[in-house]
């Protein structure tokens, strides 16, 4: 179900985070190259800049923070914050994308990190960025962090597979909870092998085929 945008009766909106165990683990700072070279085309630049303030104000903030309208839209260039603007739209399409959410009258939650992006949006890009993406992504991987992520994606998908999941299901449950759909075929791969071999090692001479 899409996220909806509270409607906006007032000269300011209330701001407060959107707390996501996965994607503040997972995601991206809105200031990040990752959201620059690679949501940027997705979301748009006045979405991505209302994000960056947002993240800014955060910090600042923790607990969530008055934003007027007006000014706001002003300072990101976008001028007025009618009904109509393109102020308004950049809010809509952060609500539209899962990046922000109405969490009662007068109030916005938004996400203090973006998500990586899902293979849905990554097919919106050009050929040669999404090259870039997949480059990104491995070279990501091969760091300590990436690694430690790698190990949760695994012992999640293994998880799942002993719980009676298969292949393609395991896959999907692993970028419901964002995690790169790169990582998730990946893990999801690996944990199928395990899942076998320990099959095959218990005595079933006809683990599951994939």
């Amino acid at each position: 179900m899409p996220t909806t945008m509270p409607p906006l009766l007032g000269e300011s909106i209330y701001v407060r985070p959107w707390p996501d165990e996965v994607v503040d683990r997972v995601g991206y700072d809105p200031r990040t190259p990752y959201v620059e070279r690679f949501w940027l085309g997705v979301l748009g630049p006045s979405t991505v800049w209302f994000l960056r303030r947002v993240a800014a104000e955060l910090e600042a903030t923790p607990s969530g923070f008055e934003l007027p309208l007006a000014d706001t839209a002003r300072s990101l260039g976008l001028g007025a914050a009618g009904p109509h603007s393109p102020f308004v739209r950049a809010l809509r399409r952060c609500c539209q994308f899962d990046m922000a959410r109405g969490d009662g009258p007068g109030t916005l939650a938004v996400r203090r990190k973006l998500p990586p992006l899902s293979r849905r949006h990554l097919a919106r890009l050009p050929e040669t960025v999404q090259a870039e993406h997949h480059r990104w992504v491995a070279d990501a991987l091969a760091t300590a962090d990436g690694e430690l992520l790698r190990h949760r994606a695994r012992k999640l998908a293994l998880s799942l597979l002993e719980l009676g999941e298969d292949l393609e299901s395991t896959e999907r449950h692993l970028q419901r909870w964002r995690f790169h759909p790169v990582l998730a075929h990946e893990s999801a791969a690996w944990a199928w092998r395990r899942h076998q071999d320990a099959l095959v090692a218990a005595g079933d001479p006809h683990p599951t085929a994939a």
